[in-house]
């Protein structure tokens, strides 16, 4: 868990609308307002300056620099910081853009407030936080078809089904009673195996072949 006060960053070229998400930020206590950006150019600008927040709240559609381009510099030069996308539509590419960019949640702008405060709690512990229409796009964009082929051995299957978890890869370790090394190489292994990048493509397997529930 992040010390608090977790200091989010908010991204949005409407300024009447980065208001009042500040002000719904503020009544849940436990975060603060670090900066707020009109475009990823400025939000680039303010991390160069020394000011780097634990997540940052990111419009798509922006003038100067986009959600996807600005999520694309993050996880290039600064993978720690957690991004959760605000978007107006359920647009499934621009969904799966920003999940090979490495977001870790996506939020329509008219969620409730509960759902909103929801997202922001379970992106802060290390989980993702994507709405049901975000996992069937992923779902219907995921291709298994070669790696429904693939024989899991038991301790494969252990390991996948807590790739679901809220769990960082040394707590999977201390729970499968095995070094982070070999954490490391289960999913190096898998990896190769279902012809997946990334975690989240993980979890996806394991939703689409029933290993773990939504």
């Amino acid at each position: 868990m992040l010390t608090e006060p977790i200091q989010i960053a908010l991204v949005d070229d409407h300024r009447l609308f980065r208001s009042g998400m500040a002000a719904l930020i503020d009544s849940f206590n436990k975060y603060n307002i670090l900066f707020e950006a009109a475009h990823g150019r400025e939000l680039i600008d303010n991390i160069t300056a020394g000011h780097v927040p634990d997540i940052i709240l990111l419009d798509i559609n922006m003038p100067v620099m986009d959600g996807i381009s600005t999520a694309q510099w993050l996880k290039k030069n600064h993978p720690s910081i957690r991004v959760i996308i605000l978007s107006m539509f359920e647009d499934a590419e621009k969904v799966l853009s920003m999940v090979r960019a490495g977001v870790k949640g996506y939020l329509l702008k008219d969620a409730e407030p509960e759902e909103f405060e929801r997202a922001l709690t379970k992106v802060a512990e290390g989980d993702l936080y994507y709405p049901d229409f975000v996992t069937r796009h992923l779902l219907s964009n995921f291709n298994t078809d070669k790696a429904a082929e693939v024989v899991l051995n038991p301790r494969e299957i252990e390991f996948l089904r807590l790739t679901g978890t809220e769990l960082t890869y040394k707590e999977i370790a201390d729970t499968m009673n095995i070094s982070v090394r070999t954490v490391d190489s289960y999913r190096d292994h898998l990896f190769e195996k279902l012809q997946i990048k990334s975690r989240v493509g993980l979890v996806l397997y394991s939703i689409k072949n029933k290993l773990i529930d939504l």
